[in-house]
């Protein structure tokens, strides 16, 4: 007697069976094909329990009800189990002088034991996992805390829009957990500075970025004081970061500020203007001695550090006005032309193809201008792509070549059970998909250039990528699932999850397989490569 899961997996089958979903090149998409393709661009893939709500609702009005969720910014709850899981890690309630603290306690912990130890004692100790790791005790959990986080969200979370842009924002302005005290503030600078602004002010989440500890360590402007910097008083005499390394004027975030955050490469900018605006920015810093445990950012401007002379910066002169000589530039930069391109190319490339249509890119920079001044203007720009006739073309179907990160969590959303609430089959540790994110290439947090990971299938599409894949598709079906090895009843469901999105070649070669090797198969195919 067929069960209901049978029922409904030939009931999603069947159709695509027989080719009614297969559509030539020049034919628009399907309603089940745009169903399943936003749940491919807009989200970290589909679920059988996805399947299961289109079949019952109508594709149609599945996605009508799903891009208005998404789109419109209204709150979506997360559910018990991953609310529970989410508030369990202390770590993520500590403010960023609290963090800090965490670093510079292992760093004097570290040079006390080093101190301490002999050189007999050093080489005993060298493969000791036993023996006192201070990084380890104080640094590590912040880090892995703030990873089981990000992680746990794309997988679980209903607004899985906010989640892709969190990971599309945190590359624009990314910072590298392996530089120093970034480590301890990674996760704050996430939730601080990226997620409150994804839905939100562009010109909002570029001063958050430019005023977290986390980019003015990572890029240096810490450091950054004028020509004419003498040591005084408290923050002069400390010098934030490192005392030894504020000397001078220091050009790093001020170029990635325009190159990459904002003008972009050709934006129309000069060597000048990058030196001008680091002097607009010197006395951007931290206060690395606050009063941990208030909650408030770290962030500080310091006038004795500030260059008080003249500057002459795109075309314009400015006059000496210390902290709001910066203010003003971010308010240009966000405003900028340029930086309305820039922006639109970046969305377009991640959300439709990687070489994106100019006319559509002109219509997002449009859009970003016009809403500007808009407390919603980067859901505006949103709308305006989703809205557009090149997301949906049968052109942009199944264009994107996944990166590693989005692999781990598709391969994991597509085996999740659809008897069960997803967020209850959540992996108790992190620290696989960690590791096979390093395997890959792709570390989470561990972009070390300031222009964070690629998007595009030249970044990620070489053999020795996709031999890796394979084998991580073997062992994500052996660790994570946790019921019996997926046979027929449930490797039919993940090919009816998948649908359209698979070849008749790859369909063969599955229906041929043994049932334990289908759902490897599956997540190994070229075709569960693309999105």
């Amino acid at each position: 007697m067929m069960t209901r899961r049978q029922g409904l997996a030939a009931a999603l089958l069947t159709p695509w069976m027989r080719g009614v979903w297969a559509a030539d090149a020049a034919a628009p998409l399907g309603d089940q094909e745009r169903a399943l393709h936003a749940l491919e661009r807009l989200g970290f893939g589909p679920r059988p329990a996805d399947s299961e709500t289109i079949l019952a609702q109508g594709p149609g009005a599945w996605l009508k009800g799903f891009l208005g969720a998404q789109l419109q910014g209204a709150r979506i709850d997360l559910p018990d189990a991953l609310d529970q899981r989410l508030a369990a890690e202390d770590t993520a309630r500590l403010d960023q002088g609290e963090l800090y603290e965490r670093f510079r306690r292992a760093q004097q912990l570290e040079r006390e034991l080093k101190k301490a130890q002999t050189d007999g004692d050093k080489a005993d100790d060298k493969d000791d996992k036993a023996a006192p790791n201070p990084r380890r005790e104080l640094v590590r959990p912040v880090v892995i805390q703030a990873s089981e986080q990000r992680l746990l969200r794309a997988l679980a979370s209903p607004a899985q829009l906010e989640e892709v842009l969190v990971d599309f924002w945190f590359n624009h302005f990314n910072v590298y957990a392996g530089k120093g005290p970034v480590s301890v503030w990674v996760g704050s600078y996430e939730r601080e500075a990226i997620r409150p602004n994804v839905f939100g002010s562009f010109r909002a989440m570029l001063g958050a970025t430019a005023k977290h500890p986390a980019m003015l360590f990572y890029l240096d402007n810490a450091q950054s004081v004028a020509a004419n910097f003498h040591p005084r008083g408290r923050f002069g005499a400390s010098r934030p970061a490192n005392p030894k390394q504020a000397n001078g004027l220091n050009e790093n975030y001020a170029r990635e500020l325009m190159e990459l955050h904002t003008l972009g490469v050709d934006g129309g900018y000069t060597q000048r203007d990058v030196t001008e605006l680091a002097r607009m920015l010197t006395g951007w810093t931290f206060d690395p001695k606050p009063s941990w445990g208030d909650g408030a950012s770290l962030f500080r401007f310091v006038d004795q550090r500030h260059d008080q002379g003249r500057k002459h910066w795109l075309g314009r002169t400015v006059e000496p006005n210390g902290q709001g000589e910066g203010e003003m530039a971010l308010d240009v930069l966000a405003a900028h032309p340029s930086t309305a391109r820039h922006i639109g190319f970046q969305l377009a490339q991640a959300f439709v193809a990687d070489e994106p249509p100019p006319a559509l890119v002109q219509r997002l920079a449009d859009r970003f201008i016009a809403a500007k001044d808009s407390r919603t203007q980067l859901r505006d720009v949103m709308q305006e792509l989703v809205q557009s006739d090149e997301f949906w073309s049968r052109e942009a179907f199944r264009a994107k070549f996944k990166s590693p990160y989005r692999y781990v969590l598709s391969s994991l959303r597509v085996l999740a059970p659809a008897d069960m609430a997803l967020a209850d089959t959540l992996p108790r540790e992190v620290q696989p998909l960690l590791g096979a994110l390093n395997q890959a290439g792709m570390p989470l947090y561990g972009s070390v250039t300031p222009d964070g990971y690629k998007n595009t299938a030249a970044a990620w599409q070489n053999p020795e990528a996709l031999t890796q894949r394979v084998q991580l598709a073997q062992t994500l079906n052996k660790r994570f699932d946790k019921r019996p090895a997926l046979a027929t009843r449930e490797s039919d469901m993940v090919l009816a999850t998948l649908g359209p999105l698979l070849s008749a070649s790859t369909i063969a070669s599955v229906r041929g397989a043994t049932p334990d090797l289908r759902t490897p198969l599956l997540l190994g195919s070229p075709d569960f490569m693309r999105f």
